[in-house]
């Protein structure tokens, strides 16, 4: 197996395992187990301090959690393929330097 083919597949596992443990371990407490950081703070602020008001409203405000969810796996999504193509295309540019340095064989 090459290294690459053995490096790409402890990747893969490691994705897996990151993706399907905390759903088998069951982690969370509550009603939803992934609730986010925000609604965690949210919470925490109106336990400890229940006359708080907030200085800031959001200026959109999603109708349902699914839709704030789908909202937020679009961004993670953009947020990935502008990275992907940033990487390819850095890798790209060195592979192309990499090629004009070198002298043709003849």
């Amino acid at each position: 197996m090459k290294r690459f083919s053995r490096v790409n597949l402890l990747l893969v596992l490691a994705v897996l395992l990151l993706t399907v443990a905390p759903v088998a371990l069951g982690l969370g407490s509550g009603q939803e187990p992934f609730t986010g950081a925000d609604a965690l703070a949210e919470r925490a602020i109106v336990d400890n301090h229940p006359d708080y008001e907030p200085w800031f409203s959001p200026i959109y405000e999603p109708p349902s959690g699914e839709v704030e969810s789908a909202l937020f796996a679009l961004q993670a999504a953009l947020g990935a393929g502008f990275l992907g193509y940033y990487f390819g295309v850095a890798r790209t540019r060195q592979r192309l330097r990499g090629s004009a340095a070198k002298p043709p064989h003849e």
